[in-house]
């Protein structure tokens, strides 16, 4: 039998491609409202009640959950957990705000070059979206006649995804990471809180009520890893979920069961099906490319070509953001992410090696697959 912890180690794995596949269907997800404007229901969601980009999401904070604690866990400094996952977040989101704001803005605004450029929102958009704080979807005069007036439609869930950083980030400086029974509570009361949020709702902040859904995928990505040297990876557990997220669909522990199920199957297809996917781990991780340029480039061949079918659209869509996401992955997240290598390397305590020379040794991640 396959079981979750030996397998998750290394980098042979499934999880590049599931992320990738992920980016695509939020691209797929937002070619409806972005054709025909916001509010429009795509097939899946009238099937289901939830968006094809609404699964992506929670499949790719599930993977984090997991991935995020192996990373802290894995760290030999809060300095350099910290510092990698900044360097994997923001140095690829600012590439996309720049090219966005100062490129493709002043080329299709209504307004003037000048007053486009001199417009105070031109540059609270770099602003307040690289600081993930507020974030502002619109440019002056960009796609302002679209079906969808914005430009960006994707990057709200990257703050929910920095607050959820904090949760691991809380757990390992207070060392509940290193305690599985100190941390199994610690997760059990976050499952009662959120429970009981779910059906004696208060009022809270927009941004809660989406952390409040959002952390629920992250955190259990955080129990998979608490205890992944005691769950199987069976295609019978898929199927098990999967029926018991059927039945219980309409019940009030709907949406907790299925987020578990698809959780479960994600995990499974990332580590049991070999073969020829594993070859896709030999490009890189374009998945967040995919992800940040998705949804201006959309706007981009609405605004260009006019009204067009989702299908259509999508099929445009995808080589042209991939192309994009290629080229953010070469020059400017695999390079950040090198410099964390780098960072890593010299501050490693240098030993010597058995042909008398001196080296450096560096203390490993447990799962060295965890790039998120």
């Amino acid at each position: 039998m396959m079981w979750l912890g030996p397998s998750a180690r290394g980098r042979d794995n499934n999880f590049n491609l599931i992320r990738m596949a992920a980016a695509t269907a939020v691209l797929v997800s937002h070619a409806w409202p972005i054709v025909y404007g916001p509010g429009t229901v795509e097939p899946l969601e009238g099937e289901t009640g939830h968006s094809l980009g609404t699964f992506a999401v929670y499949i790719f904070f599930a993977l984090s959950g997991f991935f995020i604690s192996a990373s802290f866990a894995g760290s030999n400094s809060v300095a350099k957990f910290l510092l990698a996952r900044g360097l994997r977040l923001f140095p690829g989101l600012a590439a996309s705000l720049v090219l966005v704001a100062l490129i493709m803005g002043p080329l299709v605004s209504d307004l003037p070059v000048t007053s486009y450029l001199a417009h105070r929102e031109t540059w609270t958009f770099l602003l307040r979206n690289l600081t993930l704080w507020h974030a502002q979807f619109t440019l002056p005069g960009v796609f302002e006649s679209n079906p969808y007036p914005a430009v960006e439609g994707s990057i709200w869930t990257l703050i929910q995804e920095v607050l959820c950083y904090a949760l691991v980030f809380l757990a390992g400086v207070t060392g509940l990471l290193r305690r599985r029974a100190w941390m199994s509570a610690a997760l059990v009361a976050y499952f009662v809180l959120w429970l009981a949020q779910a059906t004696f709702p208060i009022a809270l902040h927009p941004k809660l009520v989406q952390l409040h859904e959002l952390s629920l995928p992250f955190v259990l990505g955080m129990t998979f890893w608490l205890w992944r040297d005691r769950i199987p990876l069976t295609w019978i557990g898929v199927a098990l979920l999967a029926v018991l997220a059927f039945a219980t669909a309409a019940t009030p522990v709907g949406f907790p069961v299925m987020v578990l199920s698809l959780t479960y199957a994600t995990f499974w297809l990332g580590l049991v099906p070999g073969g020829g996917l594993r070859r896709y781990n030999q490009l890189g991780d374009y998945s967040y490319g995919m992800y940040v340029y998705a949804f201006p480039l959309q706007g981009l061949l609405v605004f260009v070509l006019g009204p067009i079918t989702p299908w259509a659209h999508i099929a445009l869509a995808v080589p042209l953001t991939l192309i994009l996401a290629v080229l953010s992955w070469r020059f400017v997240e695999a390079p950040a992410l090198a410099l964390r290598r780098k960072a890593d390397a010299a501050s490693a305590p240098h030993v010597s090696l058995p042909d008398g020379t001196e080296g450096t040794k560096i203390r490993r991640t447990v799962f060295p697959g965890a790039t998120d």
